[in-house]
């Protein structure tokens, strides 16, 4: 839809060569998706962010204490920003499939299209760590200098940056990266944990918190009500089961009114 109204748009340029000025792109921007639901306060760049308002590169997403957006990257990927929180479109090109998003506070879901392309990659940076997927869903919030990432399906790579450490850490390291499978979490943070502390899988409240905190629904209540309620209910299946120490997890994605299970398969 959005590559059709850029051909259109292109023709009418065309036909109405001598008023060609006013059709020419503003600073070479590169689109990267859209805005497809929000609750205001919630900016792009500074200015009142609209639903079905273009991405471009660079984008400067940012949301009040009452805000939140959700926007769709043009490789059917989907990022859902909580509010208080600040995320940076760097790039994306859907065709390379080469994302880079920056995130300075907050918190975001990112459910992200499986990467196919040789040398593709999806990749968000906090102020002290780096988070790479090859295609998975996901939540990193930064607070307090600290970044906590939860992995609910897929694989997600972990990469401390600077002089940290890692808190909590239910993934598997190696080197100086940490693999978080589904249902596991790590913590980044400059705070020492306290001695005897055993890291253990996500516990289920905190995850989900963690997809209440992200959850962006095209039909909300105004701001200053209560934007969790049973929206979450209606779009994201958690189950949770717990099984010794370890906490076995399924999440299904709503698209366009199509619930599809984790494990793939038609909608429901």
């Amino acid at each position: 839809m959005i590559s059709l109204k850029r051909a259109v748009a292109g023709l009418l340029c065309l036909l109405i060569s001598p008023l060609a000025s006013v059709c020419e792109p503003q600073s070479g921007a590169q689109h990267a998706g859209q805005i497809d639901a929000l609750i205001p306060a919630a900016t792009r760049n500074a200015k009142a962010a609209k639903v079905k308002e273009e991405l471009d590169w660079n984008d400067l997403l940012k949301t009040a204490k009452n805000g939140r957006v959700r926007a769709g990257l043009t490789d059917g990927s989907i990022l859902s920003v909580g509010s208080d929180s600040e995320l940076r479109v760097v790039q994306h090109d859907g065709t390379s499939q080469q994302t880079s998003l920056e995130m300075n506070f907050g918190k975001v879901r990112s459910q992200v299209e499986k990467i196919t392309k040789p040398g593709g990659k999806f990749e968000m940076k906090t102020p002290n760590a780096v988070i790479g997927v090859i295609g998975t869903d996901f939540y990193v919030g930064f607070t307090g200098n600290k970044t906590t990432v939860i992995c609910y399906q897929g694989r997600v790579s972990v990469t401390p940056l600077g002089n940290v450490q890692v808190a909590r850490n239910s993934g598997q390291s190696s080197g100086n990266s940490i693999t978080v499978n589904a249902g596991q979490m790590v913590e980044i943070t400059s705070i020492v944990p306290p001695a005897g502390f055993q890291p253990t899988d996500t516990p289920p409240a905190v995850q989900q918190g963690s997809l209440l905190a992200t959850d962006v629904q095209a039909n909300l209540p105004p701001p200053g009500g209560h934007p969790h309620g049973g929206h979450l209910l209606r779009n994201v299946v958690l189950g949770s089961m717990a099984a010794g120490a370890g906490v076995a997890v399924g999440i299904g994605v709503t698209r366009g009114g199509c619930t599809r299970p984790p494990q793939g398969g038609p909608c429901k």
